[in-house]
């Protein structure tokens, strides 16, 4: 009689509780009746740079015609949670800040990493010693020290370090930040050269995941904590610049068998760790030969990728990010890099630079990403300094010789999410009734829905926002974006 009582209990609170849990999910269920909506708007040729153009209200929406453009929101699904948008620190954008007056770093900052004056960024990723944005190759150690004994991080102290540090007090003192490697010192590697590939040589395959954990720690006892690492940049490229190859067996294996054991080993096991790190293409590939294997799947976090695919002259792949992310629901998605290649001074305002931004990032939100970080946050007036010449844009430029900023159109295009998508945000499932229209829809925890929609045409045009059983008429203008909180 005892037990059944008991179990009658149990019962009871069990079903108080399933209720309690309900009434706060329905509680919480969102609702766009007598909201009002902000509007923010960039576009071309016009004066518009994230500048507040409207203020709309709801009011019940009736079925829409074919002839209309309508963007439908449905805020009873809702999808990945978001974690950040940002930029990277490397040695060339360091090296530039260092050369702006005090007042025009101040601005810079403030720029990216206010989240009022500013575009609000939340993510920093930086380089494991060079990269082809620095002025010379260098590791933190005597080559062939194989036991690490000389490892340090000088280097880094005079401009990337304090630059880092800026950036974290500006962004209010926190910011993820994670390291990416683009080659092991050349002797570890079959080639003797940090530039043109190579492979990792099997007898350094520990002493190099050491490398990883050292440098960990390095920028940890400085004041910077590490939030996850790459486990290579570009595995499948051989560049001109310090780059090391790695099949999707050998990243497997270096993951299962050292790298992943170490970071354990040493303390660091609550990392993140980010395989493939590279193009859209082949990451369907590397998934199902990382993620398929328990060993090597049990230390990655999720994968990394770029948006550099189209280098053969093909489209983006936007949906293989989407397949890997219902192929292993479990394993997030973060992009890791993207730039507008070829640096040319007089395209600083080409607009179509700042709509790649927009589309990938739209598509790349819709196909599961949780996060979106950008190459370079500044260069100079030259695209660099690259010590390859592999010279490339960033949102900001600074013209080091006048001591001036140049803001690009790419600059307001990822701010239209970053400024107004908050760390937790849930993607909310969002549709757009003709291809002229892209949008994406994040639901904040502090309840504010935040839609983007832009426009890829030479026309201005208007559209429904249909949020459930609401309905707003809005217009955007010719290649323009929108971001609409309410």
């Amino acid at each position: 009689m005892q037990k059944i009582t008991t179990a009658t209990v149990l019962l009871m609170v069990s079903l108080f509780a399933f209720s309690q849990q309900k009434k706060t999910v329905q509680s919480k269920s969102f609702s766009a009746k007598d909201k009002k909506i902000t509007v923010y708007t960039s576009a071309d040729s016009t004066k518009l740079r994230l500048t507040q153009t409207d203020i709309l209200t709801f009011s019940p929406s009736k079925q829409p015609l074919e002839i209309e453009v309508s963007v439908f929101v449905n805020p009873t699904k809702t999808f990945q949670t978001f974690i950040g948008i940002g930029g990277a620190i490397t040695d060339a954008s360091a090296e530039v800040f260092a050369k702006l007056p005090k007042d025009k770093q101040k601005e810079f900052m403030n720029a990216y990493y206010d989240k009022e004056k500013g575009i609000g960024y939340s993510l920093l990723r930086t380089t494991i010693h060079s990269s082809d944005f620095s002025s010379e190759s260098y590791t933190y150690i005597k080559e062939g020290d194989k036991d690490l004994k000389t490892f340090n991080i000088d280097h880094d102290r005079k401009y990337r370090i304090p630059m880092i540090k800026e950036a974290i007090k500006t962004a209010g003192g926190k910011l993820p930040l994670y390291v990416s490697p683009w080659s092991p010192p050349a002797f570890m590697k079959s080639t003797n050269n940090m530039l043109k590939g190579g492979t990792l040589l099997p007898e350094y395959y520990q002493s190099w995941a050491n490398y990883y954990t050292k440098f960990i720690k390095a920028y940890e006892k400085e004041g910077m904590p590490i939030w996850g690492i790459t486990v290579q940049n570009e595995p499948m490229a051989t560049q001109t610049w310090e780059s090391c190859i790695f099949s999707a067996e050998a990243e497997r294996d270096f993951l299962k068998k050292f790298l992943g054991p170490t970071m354990k080993k040493e303390g660091l096991g609550d990392k993140k760790i980010i395989v493939w790190d590279h193009n859209r293409d082949l990451m369907t590939h590397r998934a199902n030969v990382i993620f398929s294997d328990p060993e090597a799947s049990k230390y990655a976090w999720g994968m990394g990728f770029h948006w550099y695919e189209n280098w053969s002259g093909g489209s983006s792949m936007y949906d293989n990010v989407r397949k890997v992310y219902e192929d292993y629901p479990s394993k997030k998605l973060l992009f890791t890099e993207g730039c507008i290649e070829k640096f040319d001074a007089k395209k600083y305002q080409f607009w179509a630079n700042g709509e790649r931004y927009g589309t990938s990032m739209i598509n790349d939100f819709n196909n599961g990403t949780v996060g979106w970080t950008d190459w370079n946050i500044l260069l100079d007036q030259n695209g660099g300094p690259n010590h390859v010449g592999n010279f490339c844009f960033a949102p900001i430029h600074a013209d080091t010789d006048a001591g001036e900023l140049i803001y690009t159109p790419s600059y307001y295009y990822i701010g239209h999410f970053s400024k107004f998508i908050h760390k937790d945000a849930k993607r909310v499932s969002t549709s757009v009734s003709r291809s002229d229209l892209l949008s994406t829809s994040f639901i904040n925890v502090d309840g504010k829905m935040v839609t983007v929609v832009m426009n890829q045409t030479n026309k201005s045009v208007t559209y429904n926002l249909i949020v459930a059983s609401e309905k707003s008429v809005v217009v955007i203008p010719a290649h323009g974006i929108q971001t609409l909180v309410y």
